[in-house]
């Protein structure tokens, strides 16, 4: 029996996803360490059983029709906002995705994020590397102190609850909002769950970690900016789009805010051009899984799931595949 045909959009994985997939189907590699154009997609993607895909690919019902024979859409990422799950159902195409797997690695990532921002770790790096260090200034790059502060979070899922963990070594008082509360997550972290609004007035950091829905986009801008301390720092290890980065440029200008750090953009990958200008922001290129360990394992599922669909077998991660088969 032939192997089925598979799409991959990068150059590579890693070793135990790409030895899957060379032992179970016949998979095409895109050739260069970039996201495919919509034009290269719509071609590889025609013949294909199945579609290994990253967060930057967008797959809509444009692309499905483009692959009638597609089976399977394996998104190697947790989020799901890339992929249009209603149009991959309507088809009778399968839907994976990678929770869970990352929610350590991207925690570990905010509270990293958090305190770069606070302790202002990469102007003081740059300062040092570009000799300017002549011995110890008093006033010399004055962070915060995070110990007994509070911490907010919006959006406390897997991820929300590691990082409201790791606040409880530094006595934090630990606030959330979501969608509905979070008794479990509230158990092993002692978070108290609070209205929007509260959320905003009492946050000293607060840090984005939800996904992106329609409730969501654009949820952060002036009207909430204004309500949030002087000295409050935002941090975004969620969706870009989620925050309104003119607008936060505009209230860090004015010293309405603190600071902030950015792991995600609105406009990915641009970056609105003022953020990089300003002394009390800090930016990264969207690390929040980027830990070979957890890259790698998150691969092997995305694989391992792509695999059992054409195989028509149950995945381990699928939002749609009982309605599908219903």
């Amino acid at each position: 029996m032939a192997k089925p045909k598979v799409l991959v959009t990068w150059p590579y994985l890693f070793p135990e996803a790409d030895e899957l997939l060379r032992q179970e189907t016949k998979a095409t590699y895109h050739r260069e360490e970039r996201p495919m154009t919509r034009q290269e997609l719509m071609e590889a993607i025609a013949d294909k059983e199945g579609l290994l895909c990253m967060l930057f690919d967008r797959i809509n019902g444009e692309a499905m029709d483009a692959a009638p024979r597609l089976k399977v859409i394996s998104n190697l990422g947790a989020g799901l906002d890339n992929i249009d799950i209603e149009a991959a159902t309507q088809r009778g195409m399968a839907v994976t995705h990678t929770p869970g797997i990352l929610t350590e690695a991207t925690a570990d990532l905010g509270w990293a994020l958090l305190m770069a921002t606070t302790r202002l770790i990469p102007q003081a790096y740059n300062f040092t590397r570009e000799g300017r260090f002549i011995g110890l200034r008093y006033h010399l790059f004055l962070g915060k102190d995070l110990v007994g502060k509070t911490l907010g979070i919006y959006g406390m899922g897997r991820i929300g609850t590691a990082l409201a963990r790791r606040a409880k070594g530094f006595k934090m008082r630990i606030i959330y909002h979501n969608r509905h509360p979070n008794p479990q997550g509230e158990e092993v972290t002692g978070a108290r769950y609070v209205s929007f609004q509260r959320l905003l007035i009492e946050s000293d950091f607060l840090v984005i970690v939800a996904p992106l829905t329609s409730e969501t986009q654009g949820r952060f801008g002036l009207e909430e900016f204004r309500q949030m301390k002087k000295d409050a720092i935002l941090i975004n290890i969620g969706r870009g789009p989620i925050v309104k980065e003119r607008e936060l440029v505009q209230v860090l200008k004015e010293g309405l805010i603190w600071g902030a750090g950015l792991d995600v953009y609105e406009r990915e990958p641009e970056i609105e051009e003022d953020l990089l200008e300003l002394d009390q922001v800090v930016l990264l290129p969207h690390i929040g899984s980027a830990a070979a360990e957890t890259r790698s394992a998150m691969a092997l599922v995305a694989t391992q799931d792509l695999v059992l669909v054409l195989k028509g077998k149950r995945p381990q991660h699928s939002p749609n595949w009982d309605k599908i088969k219903g």
